[in-house]
């Protein structure tokens, strides 16, 4: 069936409407990172740039590093703004954008992120290097999606009931990582942690400046709450939307996050920037390893 123009949008040059970028931009290896200026962090340390386009918020480097091709993309902060680049990312690979019909052979992509947190876990060391082996999604983008029966529902449940969760709130999902990355990147320098994708930076996460609160002890009841042995470990805000986008269009997905904060001791970082430099110079080692 062919794809309308107002549903499959393409730029005049034939590139894909937000990421500015054509199917032979793209490598089947992408790292994602929600600021722009992030990319050149990870892209200095390729052997060669053969792409550089930025749009909006959306700015992207294909290279190669160690001989291998890598897409590196800015998404923005927000699991809207992941729906656009991941809907985008698939379309590059498994549209045809000639015939804009889908594409018989699927493509399979690899998507990294390298991103920053806040730990809500006394025991999280400062710095420390942090995988997602589950992310609770606060957000509401799954909900809008149909075919979502791998997500954990009576997870969910189990969270919603402790922290007696406002109806008027979008109700959590809970969605695993890729189990093949999940074990590429499980050794000694990754924690495993359960990570919590918040709609906001402020209020959605806990923090007050001028504003109250609805529950102003929802930090410590998520803290607080455990299932099958697993406490959520860390809040940011992006995972949830980046593992569920990845299993609806059967591509491969891991959240990698440099620890910036400590929300329970009220610490944060006094390295952030080599924190960060750390955690791209172990990624890129990991993948061409």
């Amino acid at each position: 069936m062919r794809i309308a123009e107002s549903e499959l949008i393409l730029n005049p040059d034939g590139s894909i409407y937000h990421l500015n970028l054509r199917p032979e931009d793209l490598a089947q290896t992408v790292i994602t990172v929600g600021d722009p200026e992030r990319v050149e962090s990870i892209s200095k340390h390729f052997d060669a740039l053969e792409v550089d386009v930025h749009k909006r918020e959306f700015k992207t480097h294909t290279g190669t590093y160690k001989g291998k091709r890598i897409s590196v993309i800015s998404t923005g902060i927000g699991t809207d703004n992941i729906d656009i680049v991941f809907n985008e990312l698939d379309a590059l690979v498994n549209i045809d954008f000639e015939t804009r019909t889908i594409k018989e052979n699927h493509t399979q992509l690899t998507i990294i992120r390298v991103g920053t947190s806040g730990a809500i876990q006394t025991d999280i060391p400062m710095d420390s290097f942090l995988v997602s082996e589950t992310a609770v999604g606060l957000d509401n983008l799954l909900h809008f999606y149909g075919n979502t029966s791998f997500l954990n529902e009576s997870f969910s449940e189990a969270f919603m009931q402790h922290t007696n969760w406002s109806a008027k709130k979008s109700a959590p999902y809970v969605v695993n990582a890729d189990a093949s990355l999940l074990k590429f990147f499980s050794e000694e320098k990754f924690i495993k942690g359960v990570t919590a994708t918040n709609v906001g930076f402020y209020g959605p996460q806990g923090r007050v400046l001028r504003l109250s609160l609805q529950d102003a002890g929802l930090n410590d009841k998520i803290a607080s709450f455990s299932f099958n042995n697993k406490k959520v470990t860390n809040l940011e805000m992006e995972t949830s939307g980046i593992y569920g986008m990845a299993h609806l269009l059967n591509h491969k997905a891991i959240s990698l996050n440099a620890i910036l904060a400590n929300r329970a001791n009220g610490e944060f970082s006094q390295t952030p920037q080599q924190t960060v430099e750390n955690l791209i110079l172990k990624t890129l080692e990991t993948i061409t390893g």
